[in-house]
């Protein structure tokens, strides 16, 4: 909760508007009901949303609250997020591994052992099967996204690392060792919408919301019908349609990467590369600071903080990418931003297209 009111009074501050501004909140409910944040909060909404669809729910809630202000519903909106996930295990208040996932259609999966870092191996052992993908092409993602964390002063993980060291990290799920693997951390995050009335006299530049779309798959693997295509399939093209933009002007990328096979899938369902050809494209260095698409500028979920739903963290670095607050890291004239998120086990995805102007 204090994590969620830092971020909150933060990001308020950030572009001049106080509580008493705000009409409309977006939060998940998984352990915090939004009444309960609210009422910390000291808000009064006329609008909320809880929708949770795992850690893309924060480019859903946006575009939700997107949709609200354009309506007239409401003029502004605050989306909280914060978790304790590392400090929890560490005191040991978090149920066992054994007991998460296990209900309703992961029922009939988790008896046979179907974890969750299983099952996103089982993707990427199929894509290398299908495709030639070597699991040093997927190790580039956590390198490409540990060159730009030692760019970042609040990076979990500031070193950088090459390709052996990944091979050498401990096996967790072939072919997966723990640097394929995001991090588990604490953390909390905030993102203010308003219309264009009030955005136009905030103390910042605000950053404009082009183009958003989601879509969902599957949940149970049995019922996943491609392991080597995402849901992101079908929410790219609709969210780059309505921005009336393609993937060849995105200047900055924030693509979820709770592993590097996400992200692989990810550049290939969004059109940044053909399918199968994501592993020789991310081969390449493109992802890295100076490649042909800067991701991940802060670090990622790999190296710069993953609390749990990293969404919420997406949407800030794509916003200070675009408003050229980044330091060291900045990407030069970024002018159009590609977020990604995913939920669940590639189960659904949102896209969103911000920009300048």
């Amino acid at each position: 909760m204090a994590l969620m009111a830092q971020a909150a009074r933060r990001a308020l501050a950030d572009c001049g508007l106080g509580k008493e501004d705000v009409d409309g909140f977006g939060g998940h409910g998984t352990l915090l009901p939004p009444v309960d944040v609210i009422e910390y909060l000291g808000l009064r909404p006329m609008w909320i949303d809880s929708t949770n669809v795992g850690g893309s729910s924060w480019e859903v809630l946006a575009g939700h609250a997107a949709a609200a202000i354009s309506a007239g519903e409401i003029d502004v909106a605050l989306l909280t997020y914060g978790s304790t996930a590392r400090s929890d295990v560490k005191r040991r208040v978090r149920a066992s591994a054994a007991a998460l996932g296990t209900g309703g259609a992961m029922g009939y999966e988790a008896p046979y052992g179907a974890t969750l870092i299983a099952k996103y191996a089982m993707a990427a052992r199929r894509h290398m099967i299908e495709y030639g993908t070597t699991v040093d092409q997927l190790a580039e993602v956590a390198v490409a996204a540990h060159e730009w964390a030692a760019m970042n002063e609040d990076a979990f993980e500031s070193e950088r690392i090459t390709i052996a060291d990944v091979a050498a990290a401990p096996m967790l799920a072939d072919p997966f060792t723990s640097k394929h693997v995001c991090l588990r951390t604490d953390g909390g995050g905030a993102v203010v919408l308003a219309g264009e009335r009030v955005a136009r006299d905030c103390a910042k530049d605000p950053v404009w919301i082009l183009g958003d779309a989601d879509a969902a798959s599957h949940v149970s693997m049995s019922e996943w019908r491609d392991f080597t295509t995402s849901a992101a399939a079908i929410s790219g093209p609709r969210a780059f349609a309505q921005a009336g933009v393609t993937p060849a002007e995105i200047d900055v990328c924030q693509l979820y990467d709770s592993f590097t096979s996400t992200v692989l899938l990810t550049v290939e369902d969004l059109g940044f590369c053909a399918k199968g050809e994501g592993g020789a494209f991310i081969g390449s260095g493109a992802l890295r600071p100076g490649g042909a698409l800067p991701t991940n500028t802060d670090g990622g979920g790999l190296a710069s903080c993953h609390p749990g739903m990293r969404g919420m963290f997406l949407m800030v670095e794509a916003v200070r990418q675009l408003r050229g607050e980044c330091g060291t890291r900045q990407v030069a004239d970024a002018r159009l931003a590609c977020v990604h998120a995913m939920g669940g086990f590639f189960s659904h995805s949102a896209t969103m297209i911000l920009g300048r102007q």
